[in-house]
């Protein structure tokens, strides 16, 4: 998305939340047990490192589900009304999951005036004496536009949205269906826009489902992101392994009737329909090697039950929507196909043979994985792009590496390595890595302000770096064989929790506190509430989880700051000018020895109404500048009070140090109320 200094806006006014002042948020709820430590914040947590039984979500037949659906469908009207929604908002309800105390979280999408709200999708958390209690929305905005009558006519939008997809090496370009009307509220001002979805293929042979969105009175393209995400049997990743299959006569189908009835096809080297379903006269598929077809099959039909298996006994999730249905596999896609992906429209996973056509990438992982995707469409729906986009790779990543090590599989032992098995890269490396992403040279390992410009396989790696952490700890230890060495960013150390507890934390984040627009630092609040209510707000899991983030320069250490130590602070009130030069707060640092550290932590507390305006920048003593924050015309947020991490060891410590803060576009005023820096 491209940025400009100035833009029309609605001025900012307490009234446009005051929808939701009547529910506390989530985020409000921790602030209030960080901040004052009152037992009152959060439920009585349960025995030291013991699960709490009221917040683990209850294990729904397809039934009891659909009924709960169906309740919530009959009152979404008068649930509309109770959250403050403006009378031409609808709800569209979407999910929900019930706690062992009755609490029920219900996500639901949003329409306006008829037309879909993308970005307005939301959780409400219901009581069971009917009470509500929280809501957590992917926007705070007020969903009002000022006209639904379009200046731009949508095939322009459709034109324009044909060139992105072309400028982005997609073939065959052409729109699955007309663009259609929506309001875009996914970031910044909820605007009246088009929604074109592009067809053909991409450059590498992966269908295409390219998403743009285009204002509607402007032509002004305002986000995209890809609906497609990449991504006894004799296999050949996983050894011999028992499949469930059909008999009828003397057939046997690679159908699994044990679990919604999942079936495999093969599409033999086509790239549409299903291909045919895998069937032979005996009931041995494979034979180890890509000499016979039915090695991939067998390798994604037990991925396919493994994966089933892993969210049945891990989360009580039955299949990939939770309504006891099964999705199926396609194997042999294209012509030495290097990828695999996940397909929302045809509720399937679909994997390529690799380069050659001699490393199909059917692996035990990569099937959790791709599958994984499907979970996450149906729960939170995180936006494919931008940092939501990277929290979306990271989740699959994450249940991936659950699947592998719940199969305990001899042939493929669980490790925290992403496709290792594949050799997509040709020389034996894995396509990611968790405890330091970055030793693929592309993904990132910590959270900086840019990393939504990257790509989303990318910028994954801070979320699989905090599971690592969250999960074994930092520092150097063999794991199966495997040997790893997780940095920090602070270089402070974290102690894990165990995978377990990890992926625990992370489903129910994902399932009860993330939306479409869920970012980084809304997914470490997403995260620390979920690791509060399962596990308590004073317990290991509850700081491991605020350090495992700091450590990926996500937030704050448990004990504040980076971990403790000396913190140097400015409370002088500072005005922030409306478009206008920056201005500085300085503190002047005395007393101390040599350089500042490579961790210094360094953390503003500036009000301001819409926060993509503005620069920051720490000036070290030499005069030296380290950006913080950069300016975003999409982050409508208010308030700028993260703490940022900056290696600033070239600067001698003591001196003058200051806050620059510039507002970069007009219509709103902010202040610096007070900044520190803190020296662990």
């Amino acid at each position: 998305m491209s940025s400009s200094s100035s833009r029309r806006r609605t001025s900012h006014t307490p009234s446009r939340r005051a929808a939701a002042v009547a529910l506390v948020g989530v985020s409000a709820l921790l602030a209030a047990a960080v901040q004052s430590g009152a037992a009152s914040a959060a439920p009585a947590g349960p025995r030291a490192g013991k699960i709490n039984p009221a917040h683990v979500a209850l294990k729904l037949s397809p039934s009891q589900r659909a009924e709960l659906l169906r309740d919530a469908d009959a009152a979404k009207a008068d649930t509309a009304r109770a959250i403050g929604l403006d009378a031409k908002e609808k709800l569209v309800v979407r999910d929900v999951v019930k706690d062992g105390d009755g609490t029920l979280h219900t996500r639901y999408e949003r329409t306006y005036a008829g037309l879909p709200v993308l970005g307005g999708d939301l959780v409400v958390d219901t009581a069971e004496s009917g009470r509500t209690e929280r809501v957590v929305k992917a926007t705070q905005a007020a969903i009002k536009v000022a006209s639904l009558t379009p200046a731009l006519a949508a095939g322009k939008a459709e034109k324009q949205a044909l060139s992105a997809a072309r400028a982005e090496g997609s073939r065959r370009t052409a729109a699955d269906v007309a663009p259609r009307k929506v309001i875009w509220a996914a970031s910044g001002k909820p605007t009246l826009a088009y929604e074109t979805v592009i067809g053909g293929f991409q450059d590498d042979g992966t269908p295409n489902q390219l998403h743009v969105i285009t204002d509607a009175a402007t032509g002004k393209e305002l986000f995209r992101y890809q609906g497609i995400k990449n991504g006894i049997g004799n296999t050949q990743y996983s050894g011999q392994v028992t499949l469930t299959t059909t008999q009828s006569g003397s057939t046997y189908t690679l159908n699994d009737g044990s679990r919604g009835a999942h079936k495999t096809y093969n599409l033999n080297r086509g790239t549409s329909g299903t291909g045919t379903l895998f069937s032979q006269s005996n009931d041995t598929w494979g034979n180890g090697t890509t000499s016979n077809a039915a090695t991939a099959g067998a390798d994604a039909h037990y991925g396919a039950a493994t994966t089933w298996d892993f969210y049945k006994t891990t989360f009580g999730r039955s299949g990939i929507r939770n309504d006891g249905q099964a999705a199926y596999s396609r194997v042999h896609y294209g012509n030495s196909y290097v990828n695999a992906f996940w397909d929302d429209g045809c509720f399937c996973m679909t994997y390529g043979d690799g380069s050659g056509n001699a490393d199909p990438l059917t692996s035990l992982d990569v099937a959790g994985h791709e599958m994984s995707h499907g979970v996450t469409s149906n729960t939170a729906g995180l936006n494919y792009s931008g940092e939501s986009g990277g929290l979306n790779e990271a989740t699959s990543d994450i249940f991936g590496t659950g699947v592998e090590f719940y199969a305990n599989n001899a042939s493929d032992p669980g490790d925290y390595l992403i496709g290792e098995k594949i050799d997509i890269n040709g020389n034996g490396t894995p396509l990611r890595y968790m405890d330091k992403p970055s030793k693929d040279a592309a993904s990132k390992d910590n959270w900086y302000s840019g990393i939504g410009s990257v790509d989303v396989h990318y910028s994954s790696g801070p979320a699989n770096h905090f599971f690592y952490l969250l999960s074994e700890g930092s520092g150097a230890k063999v794991i199966n064989g495997v040997s790893y060495d997780s940095p920090t960013a602070d270089g402070l150390p974290v102690t894990g929790i165990g995978r377990d507890k990890a992926l625990q934390i992370w489903y129910r984040a994902l399932t009860t506190k993330f939306t479409s627009t869920t970012n980084y630092a809304a997914a470490r609040t997403g995260t620390l509430a979920a690791a509060g209510e399962l596990y308590g707000t004073s317990g290991a899991e509850y700081k491991a989880v605020q350090d495992a983030w700091a450590a990926v320069a996500v937030g704050s250490r448990s004990g504040g700051g980076g971990g403790g130590g000396t913190s140097y602070e400015s409370t002088t009130k500072v005005s922030i000018p409306d478009a206008g030069a920056a201005v500085t707060s300085s503190i002047s640092v005395t007393g101390r020895t040599g350089n500042a550290p490579s961790n210094l932590q360094v953390t503003p507390n500036i009000t301001h109404t819409w926060r993509g305006d503005l620069v920051i920048d720490l000036i070290g003593p030499s005069g030296t500048a380290y950006r913080l924050k950069n300016f975003s015309s999409s982050d409508s947020a208010d308030n700028v009070t993260d703490t940022y991490t900056v290696n600033a060891s070239s600067e001698t410590a003591n001196g003058t140090w200051k806050l620059r803060v510039q507002d970069q576009a007009r219509q709103d005023v902010g202040t610096i109320n007070s900044w520190k820096i803190t020296f662990p």
